[in-house]
């Protein structure tokens, strides 16, 4: 059965390099402080100021910080049932490594704004705003005039530990706007185009990527109030999806809409040793400086034709992904966790050379450096224009290298059986950028350092 015979998808754009400029809307440094100061403390006003003096100032001088998160309310995290709080400062953003949440949104935004300084005005507010959204505490009240100073969707008081917070940046933010060029990341480029794709140009890349992940959507969508509030003239967004993780059932790792255990092979994020060698950018293989700690962040959109596959019989359904679907045990095995035997089957008799498990994860010396930290979600957009199910699969992953492990594991997959029930449509790559240290610095501070 070949996508064509399915009925279930229209026309769709293609999204090339040549969508980026047309999305941006021009708002200039008068609009992006206007709306910054509309938006109350926090705002970019302060650390406008503080740049704006002929370039004199260091990007390292002081700016406004934001209200200063308060003590958790007793018994808060109990009763959300919010994870530990995910820590804000550090060399990576922790929030990369951290296991997926309940609920999520990926964002991608085109920068309007103009100038370096009102970038980094930008990312100075971005960093203030997302330390104290995931902090917690009581927003600063505005004064008697002013409007609220926060959405007042979560209460009085923000929660600790519901929400985290993941920066990237697109290969356009490096056009001749900020003088950027010489500083982009070595391998970042705009996600081409692969051979089963359906990309929507309305769906792909951006300026900037923007992830919150927490256990509750009404957190998100807090979350997502806030940044763009205080960003308003100086962002806007270009795409949105809201994601969510369903729980294990019965017990190890979540599903995915087709029913099947999502992420099984992962790298172990605990390891500091396989975090190294295939997720955090380091020193040297030319990148530069200011991106070690960072990561390269690859979204894709991916629908899934759930009605047509729901019709496919179980054994197809095992024997294209190579697994057991109650289980999630390699078909040669009878743990989830159970390492496929493939020497064992060189033929492909048991688990199928064209499985899903065997062509992404060959298991070999010479593709081990290959793999990548898989973050995938499910999403649901109810129905399209001719009434079928609109649901798939929100996946996200992080590398050292987009050439060595993403694009490789790509091409192995292209033509599988399963191309027949996907159909990618959006999506993009970005840069996940290093951590903020401490409360002086914040996100991008050194890529745009003079």
């Amino acid at each position: 059965m070949s996508k064509a015979g399915h009925g279930a998808n229209g026309a769709h754009g293609t999204g090339d390099d040549g969508t980026q400029d047309a999305r941006r809307s021009g708002v200039g440094r008068r609009g992006f402080l206007r709306g910054a100061a509309l938006a109350g403390a926090g705002g970019l006003v302060a650390g406008g100021a503080s740049l704006a003096a002929g370039g004199a100032a260091s990007a390292r001088a002081p700016h406004a910080e934001g209200p200063v998160p308060q003590p958790p309310l007793p018994g808060a995290g109990q009763l959300l049932g919010a994870a530990p709080p995910v820590p804000f400062h550090g060399p990576h953003q922790a929030a990369v490594l951290t296991p997926p949440r309940r609920v999520t949104a990926f964002i991608a935004l085109d920068v309007t704004t103009e100038g370096r300084r009102d970038l980094a005005d930008l990312l100075r507010t971005l960093t203030e705003r997302a330390r104290f959204l995931t902090g917690g505490g009581t927003p600063e009240p505005l004064g008697v005039t002013g409007p609220p100073a926060d959405s007042g969707i979560l209460g009085p008081q923000l929660p600790p530990g519901a929400l985290a917070v993941t920066v990237g940046v697109g290969s356009s933010l490096f056009d001749d706007r900020f003088g950027l060029c010489p500083r982009a990341p070595r391998r970042l480029t705009a996600m081409p185009t692969f051979p089963d794709d359906d990309l929507q140009a309305d769906w792909c890349h951006g300026d900037l990527s923007l992830q919150l992940c927490a256990e509750d959507t009404d957190t998100v969508l807090h979350a997502l109030r806030d940044l763009t509030r205080h960003t308003r003239g100086a962002l806007q967004v270009r795409w949105r999806l809201d994601g969510f993780a369903s729980p294990p059932r019965p017990t190890g790792t979540p599903r995915n809409l087709f029913g099947f255990k999502d992420g099984t092979a992962n790298p172990d994020p605990g390891s500091a040793r396989a975090m190294r060698d295939l997720v955090w950018v380091g020193r040297g293989g030319g990148e530069p400086d200011w991106a070690v700690g960072g990561s390269y962040q690859v979204v894709r959109l991916i629908r899934m034709l759930v009605e047509f596959w729901d019709r496919v019989s179980l054994t197809e359904q095992e024997r294209m992904f190579g697994r057991a679907r109650e289980t999630g045990a390699p078909l040669d095995g009878n743990d989830e966790h159970d390492a496929p035997d493939y020497p064992g089957d060189p033929k492909g008799d048991v688990i199928p050379l064209d499985s899903h498990i065997r062509k992404a994860n060959p298991r070999t010396t010479d593709t081990a450096d290959q793999r990548l930290l898989r973050r995938a979600y499910n999403y649901d957009r109810g129905t399209d224009a001719n009434g079928n199910l609109d649901m798939g699969l929100l996946f996200c992953c992080y590398q050292q290298d987009l050439a060595r492990q993403f694009e490789t594991v790509q091409r192995r997959l292209a033509g599988e059986p399963l191309v027949d029930y996907v159909t990618p449509f959006g999506g993009g790559y970005f840069f996940a950028l290093p951590g903020v240290q401490d409360r002086d610095d914040w996100y991008g501070r050194a890529l745009l350092a003079p």
